[in-house]
């Protein structure tokens, strides 16, 4: 069946993480997406290794792992835009697309003849997103923005980490480039929204997203927390601010997590464990009295937890319908029979290296099924082709 977007085409001029990943869902929706590389070099994460990818025979390929985590479902055409000639094959390029998506300093593409106002003149539907660090306007505007940057800046270090006074105490960043991700995602619901906009009114658009900007609203409870008291809430390791208990606690043999949301599970938690009486002390009956006596009940509730191993426990409050769950490495999460029954490990065909490993796009549909069509391209691979299928050209293009 068709993707979603099949028939959209999309012009990549993005490289690293927040730009690639969106062209990678667009690309896993059905569009062909077009990705513009510097000859000989591409993408930053092309060599941002290692890990590499692996070949048939195991060798190392010198491909980056990295680079394979958002550039699937693309083709890649090499073009130096620095000379007239690439700037006009991008500018034939861009013609053609529904969508370009680029991630360049403010006004770093203008200089090029590639900014909205120059591709609009000649494509007037045209969705154009722009993905930079602080976004078109304001002080900040001109500055390059890196996803770890923005963690701090943005406040996200502020509130992940262990509490002050712990051991190992102060700011600490999330273990992926979570900014970046999730600026992909919110280009990508904003291209999609704009195209609805396009398909009603005729009208291309520009827009103007910011990893910062994202990073600042993805703060969610935790800034409507600070906005309804004007106090800036603090690392509290894993403990939730407003949910008693709601954090890892030790076991016999490692570590498990609580999360318990309401009265009712506290109570079922409670008889599991053997204390019953927790529940109907007053203390410690209601989510607000949890929290006013966390100091209290956590360590009564650590006493309790390392009688039994991990296993244990979550076969036990399982069966009382109280969430729970275990601390996974990444070797457990992949062998995870739910994660297996899920099918979120994918294995996509490469022309060259037999298969290189990934993991699956979440979205499921009815009727329109994401597709692994293309594993992530070498640089410059697909530039005859492109050419041929979108300018009707027959010649090298540069």
């Amino acid at each position: 069946m068709a993707g979603a977007l099949d028939g959209l085409k999309v012009l990549d001029l993005s490289r690293v993480l927040a730009g690639p990943w969106a062209s990678q869902l667009l690309g896993d929706l059905g569009a062909d997406v077009v990705k513009v590389e510097r000859p000989g070099a591409g993408d930053d994460t092309r060599t941002w290794g290692p890990p590499w990818v692996k070949d048939a025979h195991g060798q190392d390929t010198r491909q980056a792992a990295y680079f394979q985590c958002a550039n699937r479902n693309k083709r890649s055409i090499a073009i130096d835009m620095a000379t007239a000639e690439g700037q006009a094959l991008i500018r034939e390029l861009a013609a053609q697309a529904d969508v370009v998506l680029e991630n360049f300093k403010v006004g770093g593409l203008k200089t090029y003849g590639l900014d909205y106002e120059s591709l609009k003149a000649i494509n007037p539907r045209l969705i154009y997103c722009s993905i930079t660090g602080f976004g078109q306007t304001g002080p900040y505007a001109e500055r390059a923005g890196y996803d770890f940057l923005i963690q701090g800046l943005g406040g996200l270090m502020s509130l992940t980490g262990r509490p002050h006074g712990e051991d190992g105490a102060g700011p600490q960043k999330v273990g992926v480039a979570l900014v970046d991700v999730m600026t992909g995602l919110y280009a990508t619901i904003g291209i999609l929204a704009a195209l609805n906009h396009r398909h009603t009114t005729g009208e291309g658009q520009f827009i103007d997203l910011a990893l910062l900007d994202v990073q600042v609203a993805a703060l969610a409870n935790q800034a409507a927390s600070f906005l309804t008291t004007g106090v800036a809430p603090r690392r509290m390791g894993n403990a939730h601010p407003t949910i008693v208990p709601y954090q890892d606690f030790p076991t016999a043999d490692g570590d498990m997590i609580l999360a318990i949301g309401n009265d009712g599970q506290f109570s079922r938690f409670c008889a599991a464990a053997g204390h019953p009486e927790w529940a109907s002390d007053a203390r410690f009956s209601t989510n607000p009295a949890r929290v006013a006596h966390r100091a209290v009940l956590i360590p009564l509730l650590r006493q309790a937890t390392v009688m039994k191993t991990t296993a244990e426990w979550i076969a036990l409050l399982e069966s009382q319908a109280v969430p729970c769950g275990p601390i996974n490495r990444l070797n457990e999460v992949f062998t995870d029979p739910q994660v297996q029954a899920r099918g979120l490990r994918i294995d996509v065909t490469h022309p060259h290296f037999g298969s290189v490993p990934g993991v699956a796009c979440p979205l499921r549909f009815s009727g329109s099924p994401v597709s692994y069509r293309q594993a992530p391209p070498q640089l410059g691979e697909h530039t005859v082709a492109i050419c041929q299928e979108w300018l009707h050209r027959s010649d090298e293009p540069l």
